[in-house]
């Protein structure tokens, strides 16, 4: 390879070297506002899961209170039923 051709070669790196950035530059520029935007919405999101996580936790603790409030009710009533339910099962006669 001639002199030429390497100070020619020199000569295109360098001005590729000093011009690339400026030609990037809006492309660097739409990744970081994509990347932004981006992290707002996921931030969003968390946000949302965050509530979405309070409501169904607020709901559990009313079905508990629920469930202890009333247990003086369904538990003799469940006793009731699960002993019809023996006494007829064993008055099944096998095949």
């Amino acid at each position: 390879m001639n002199t030429f051709l390497k100070v020619l070669l020199c000569l295109v790196l360098g001005i590729v070297a000093i011009k690339l950035p400026l030609l990037v530059l809006p492309v660097i520029l739409v990744g970081l506002a994509l990347l932004v935007v981006g992290i707002l919405l996921g931030g969003g999101v968390a946000a949302v899961a965050g509530v979405g996580l309070a409501i169904l936790t607020g709901l559990l603790v009313v079905t508990v209170v629920l469930v202890a409030a009333l247990s003086p009710i369904w538990i003799p009533v469940l006793a009731i039923v699960g002993l019809i339910a023996l006494i007829r099962r064993s008055g099944r006669v096998r095949a």
